[in-house]
C-alpha cells in the first residue's frame, strides 16, 4: 500500500476476523462491525471497529476497539510500534488516563506491518488538519471550556512528569552509547534524523539551530523524568472538558520535563501564528502556562526558551522527512517546503534568524 491510498475493507475485515477469534477464548459468531479505514500516511494508521462474539452460553458481546498500524511512510529513522505498547501498558496502573492495550501483532502477516489493538476512549480530540485553531469542534467551544480543557490537557502531562519512571521500569529508554546525558542523547539522535531525512545535506535553518541547541545547553543540572514526546492537546482525548486519554508515545523519552512543556507552547504556536491566525480566545498564555506547570510539578521551567528552540528545531527535522514523503508519492507540495514551513518559521523567530520574505 502506498501513501495517499486506502486499504481494502473487506479485505482487512476479513483478515482481522481469524486474529480475533485466535485471541477470545471460547468465542463463537465473531464479526468485525463498523470498519472504519482511512487512508494511507505518515501517522499510525487507525482502524476504527466494533467486535462482535458470543461466549460459550450464548451470549452477545460487543466491544469498541481501535487499531494502530504501522504508518506506511517511515518518518523517524527508528520506529518501534511494540515500545508504545510496552509504555501504554506500564503506564496503565498510574494515574495517567491511556487506552487499555489488549493485543500486539509483531509481525506483517495479518495486515500487512505490525499492529495493535486497545480500547476505544470515546470523546473529542482537537484537530491538527485544519489546525483546532482555525476550524474543527474546538472553534465552537466557549472561551471557558478552551481553558478548562487546557488546564486539564496541562494536569494530565504534569503526571506523567511526576511519575516514578525508574520504578516503572523506564530505564530502558537510556541510551548511554549516544552521551551520558538525556539531552546530549537526544541532540545526537536528531543530529542523526536530520542526516538521514536530508540526505547528509545541510539544512539551512535546522542545521544551526543543532549548533545552537549544542552551543547553548543548560549550564546547571537537569532534572530527569519520562517525557511524553508529542506533549499537545491534539494527543489528548477530551470528554466534558476534562482529559480522558493521553495518546501517541512514538517521541517517548526521558530527559528534562521542560522540553514537553515547550513542545506543548510551540504546536499550540505552530497551530495559530504558525499560519496566520489569531489563537483563539480563552487558551491561556505562555506565561501563565509555564507558571501553572511549575506548580503543579514542582520543576523549574527557566530554560523554556532554550527547549521551545528544541521543540521546532525537532518538528523542522520532521517536516524534512515529510515533505520527502510527500514527493516521494508524487503528491503536490511547494518546491522549498522542507525548509520553508511554519516549524521552521517559527524556529528562525526563536533564534532570531532571517526568514525568506
Amino acid at each position: 500500500m502506498a501513501i495517499g491510498e486506502q486499504r481494502d475493507p473487506e479485505l482487512t475485515r476479513a483478515r482481522l476476523v481469524p486474529w480475533f477469534e485466535a485471541r477470545l477464548e471460547g468465542a463463537r459468531d465473531v464479526e468485525v462491525r463498523d470498519l472504519v479505514v482511512p487512508m494511507m500516511g505518515f501517522s499510525n494508521e487507525t482502524l476504527l471497529l466494533d467486535l462482535a462474539w458470543r461466549d460459550a452460553a450464548g451470549r452477545e458481546h460487543v466491544e469498541p476497539l481501535v487499531v494502530r498500524v504501522r504508518p506506511t511512510g517511515q518518518v523517524f529513522p527508528e520506529y518501534d510500534l511494540g515500545r508504545q505498547v510496552d509504555v501504554m501498558r506500564r503506564l496503565g496502573p498510574t494515574d495517567v488516563p491511556v487506552p487499555t492495550v489488549r493485543w500486539f501483532e509483531e509481525g506483517d502477516q495479518v495486515l500487512g506491518k505490525s499492529f495493535y489493538a486497545m480500547n476505544r476512549v470515546e470523546g473529542m480530540v482537537p484537530t491538527d488538519n485544519p489546525p483546532y485553531h482555525l476550524a474543527g469542534p474546538v472553534t465552537e467551544m466557549s472561551p471557558a471550556d478552551r481553558a478548562a480543557m487546557w488546564w486539564d490537557g496541562l494536569e494530565k502531562m504534569s503526571r506523567i512528569h511526576r511519575l516514578d519512571w525508574r520504578a516503572l521500569g523506564f530505564g530502558y529508554l537510556d541510551d548511554p552509547a549516544r552521551g551520558a546525558t538525556p539531552l546530549e542523547q537526544q541532540l545526537a539522535s536528531y543530529e542523526h534524523y536530520l542526516a538521514w531525512a536530508n540526505g547528509g545535506r545541510e539544512h539551512v535553518f535546522a542545521t544551526p539551530a543543532l549548533a545552537w541547541l549544542r552551543e547553548n545547553r543548560p549550564r546547571e543540572a537537569e532534572p530527569t523524568t519520562l517525557c511524553w514526546g508529542d506533549s499537545r492537546i491534539g494527543n489528548m482525548i477530551f470528554r466534558d472538558g476534562r482529559c480522558v486519554a493521553v495518546l501517541d508515545w512514538e517521541m517517548v523519552s526521558l530527559g528534562n520535563p521542560v522540553q514537553d512543556l515547550a513542545w506543548w507552547l510551540f504546536l499550540d504556536w505552530h497551530h495559530s501564528a504558525g499560519f496566520d491566525a489569531p489563537r483563539l480566545e480563552g487558551f491561556p498564555s505562555r506565561e501563565e502556562t509555564a507558571a501553572r506547570w511549575e506548580s503543579l510539578t514542582g520543576f523549574s521551567a527557566r530554560d523554556l526558551h532554550y527547549y521551545e528552540v528544541f521543540a521546532a528545531l525537532r518538528f523542522a527535522v520532521i517536516m524534512v522527512k515529510v515533505v520527502a514523503l510527500v514527493r516521494e508519492a508524487g503528491l503536490p507540495i511547494p518546491d522549498d517546503y522542507d525548509v520553508n514551513n511554519a516549524c521552521t518559521k517559527g524556529l528562525a523567530r526563536l533564534l532570531e534568524m532571517a526568514y525568506p520574505a
